[in-house]
């Protein structure tokens, strides 16, 4: 059994892989940060190959898929991204674009070459990593809840296409709330909500992954909230995102 993770150098893509060496499976892990993943390496029990890519780079998604192509892989999962808060007006537009290259079109990339390479054997899994900012506009960080809302629509509709063709092959996508990982910094904000642990978000991730379960919500606030959005107007939502965004400024 082998499982390719992205953004596996910390966070819930460690985490992950942590946990499927426990469950054998050899793992396939990638980032740019060469240095984090071998010493992710040295705590796993099963073989680990590391592969050193920018993701947000368009020919290193491919050069990722031609590496990994000829092995015999049962899981993909799509974690690599980041967020940036901020008035849109003052985030810089190259690193919205950035954002926009790995948080959407490196996850489009890689499912997209996944899915036909899970149908040919008619079996596997891919996870997308997006987050419970895909149910809501996110003003204070618009193009980051932009990008996991385009994760979110993306797997539901391959969810859907896979189903009606009676495949074998299984998408899910993960929506967490706030998860405490190094996302937050690199995003320069404070969740004003208490975090979930990484550990446990992936642990339950994992379990809904292989249930073929399409929208992956951990947490009971988080699986409330998500039922609640769906009973109010969209200004109120508005404001209600504004005020919680503003607080983790």
């Amino acid at each position: 059994m082998k499982a390719l993770i992205t953004g596996a150098s910390s966070g819930i893509g460690r985490d992950m892989a942590l946990l499927l060496s426990k469950k054998g499976y050899d793992l396939i892990i990638a980032s740019r940060n060469t240095q984090k993943m071998e010493q992710v390496q040295k705590r796993l029990s099963t073989h680990v190959e590391i592969i050193t890519v920018d993701l947000s780079n368009t020919e290193d998604c491919y050069k990722l898929y031609n590496i990994v192509k000829q092995q015999d892989i049962d899981v993909v999962i799509n974690n690599a991204g980041f967020g940036a808060f901020g008035n849109f007006w003052d985030i810089p537009l190259q690193k919205e674009l950035n954002m926009i290259d790995l948080n959407i079109k490196a996850v489009h990339i890689l499912t997209k070459l996944f899915v036909d390479y899970f149908r040919q054997k008619n079996k596997g899994y891919i996870m997308n990593v997006a987050s419970s900012a895909a149910f809501l506009p996110g003003p204070l960080m618009s193009t980051y809840y932009a990008t996991k809302a385009y994760v979110l629509r993306i797997t539901e509709a391959v969810y859907k296409e896979l189903q009606k063709e009676n495949s074998n092959v299984k998408i899910s996508v993960l929506c967490p709330g706030p998860v405490n990982t190094e996302f937050n910094k690199r995003a320069n904000v404070s969740f004003s909500l208490k975090g979930m642990k990484s550990k446990d978000v992936s642990k339950y991730a994992l379990k809904k992954m292989f249930e073929g379960k399409m929208i992956i919500i951990p947490g009971l606030t988080m699986k409330i909230a998500y039922i609640g959005e769906r009973f109010l107007p969209e200004k109120v939502l508005l404001s209600c995102a504004y005020h919680f965004q503003n607080k983790k400024g």
